[in-house]
């Protein structure tokens, strides 16, 4: 009889976690508290290790991207009002693929459907490691109602405020590391007038920052985000008015064009930037993934490829320790702890790149935009004269 897993939350972490187990022969079940998918979200930049786990997931044929030729192009606004080329997302090394949460969600809402049982409006309240099972106390968030049903893994998928983190490794302050940074992104009606559809657009300053990513066939997405010395003060009254209040002083068309936006927006996401660090991922037969277990943060750009790699490398190690989830669960974790922990580290200095602490890291920031810019035109130069070369030599 194939082994029963639960996995709370039906984000990228939780839908790459079950598919992963149903490769593995196992039966999971999602259980999802919100009462039906939540499809919108902000700009992603897959990067290769994230396309290789939605190959190995087998979603891929299913992930649409939106990538601008050669990456659109990428400019950074100056204090003095001028236009310089920067360095968008796409830029970097890795090529990443361009999409919205929503295309990954999309894509892997395809790979469950049919296989993995989803339960809408449903939460765990208790969670019981016997060591011969998992028993959990279900609750239907509609009618109140309750049952209790046993598993032989727990998942939990469930995001940076994990509820089956708090019910079985304890508290949030315990594993939630935070920044003193906010965060507010969500999808544009519009380009900024003047910009081409696909340009993105940078506006870093000590402390604040607008970013407009730009995409091949759908309105730019945009991020907002600000440090600050009390994260739980930001969370009283309008985040509209506070983010106005936030970026007052920089009256520039692209900051104007985003909080004028963001007054008429449906959806948008506001929170406070976090790392979670845990000293191991999993206990007995309850294990994190994802946001719940690392949580990456924004500013890293990885946590979309990781979701999704979480849940490939489980299924590959539960296939290759059929007969002990033990092993397993520590495989797994030994695969993806070194590298998650170096894009941690990491995240820290792009932290600066999107948001510049201070003014000299403001300054010095352009500066390594400026001698970056110089050097991707220079390799670009090579490459066209190199085909155009090529070019010649066939047509001789």
């Amino acid at each position: 009889m194939a082994r029963r897993a639960l996995v709370a939350g039906l984000g990228i972490a939780g839908m790459a976690a079950a598919i992963g187990l149903r490769q593995a022969g196992w039966q999971p079940v999602i259980v999802e508290r919100a009462p039906e998918r939540r499809r919108g979200g902000y700009f992603v930049g897959l990067m290769p290790e994230g396309r290789q786990a939605a190959t190995d997931l087998g979603i891929r044929d299913h992930l649409h991207t939106r990538n601008p030729p050669g990456g659109g192009k990428a400019w950074s606004l100056t204090r003095r009002g001028d236009l310089e080329p920067g360095l968008g997302f796409l830029h970097q090394p890795g090529d990443p693929a361009a999409v919205v949460r929503g295309d990954i969600e999309a894509a892997l809402w395809q790979g469950v459907q049919g296989d993995v049982p989803v339960r809408f409006g449903t939460r765990p309240l208790t969670i019981d490691d016997t060591g011969a099972e998992v028993r959990v106390l279900l609750e239907d968030t509609a009618t109140g109602e309750v049952r209790r049903e046993s598993f032989d893994l727990v998942v939990g998928a469930d995001g940076l405020r994990s509820e089956v983190r708090r019910m079985v490794f304890g508290p949030h302050e315990d594993h939630m590391v935070g920044w003193n940074a906010m965060i507010c992104a969500f999808q544009l009606k519009e380009q900024v007038p003047s910009f081409e559809e696909a340009d993105s657009i940078t506006v870093a300053r000590a402390g604040r920052a607008a970013w407009v990513f730009g995409f091949a066939d759908r309105p730019p997405t945009v991020l907002l985000t600000y440090r600050t010395s009390d994260v739980d003060a930001e969370f009283a009254g309008s985040r509209v008015e506070r983010l106005r209040e936030v970026f007052a002083d920089m009256d520039d068309p692209v900051v104007r064009h985003a909080l004028d936006a963001l007054e008429e927006t449906p959806d948008f996401l506001f929170d406070s930037v976090h790392q979670v660090k845990m000293p191991r991922w999993s206990s007995g037969r309850v294990m994190l993934t994802g946001d719940a277990a690392w949580c990456l943060n924004l500013y890293s750009g990885m946590g979309a490829t990781y979701a999704l790699r979480g849940g490939a490398e489980l299924g590959r190690a539960l296939r290759e320790h059929p007969d002990s989830l033990d092993a397993a669960l520590t495989a797994w974790e030994s695969e993806l702890r070194p590298s998650v922990v170096r894009h941690q580290h990491l995240a820290r200095v792009k932290g600066q790149l999107f948001v510049p602490s201070n003014v000299p890291i403001e300054v010095v920031r352009s500066v390594a935009v400026r001698l970056a810019c110089a050097m991707r035109e220079r390799r670009l130069a090579k490459a066209r004269a190199k085909e155009a070369r090529a070019k010649e030599a066939r047509a001789a």
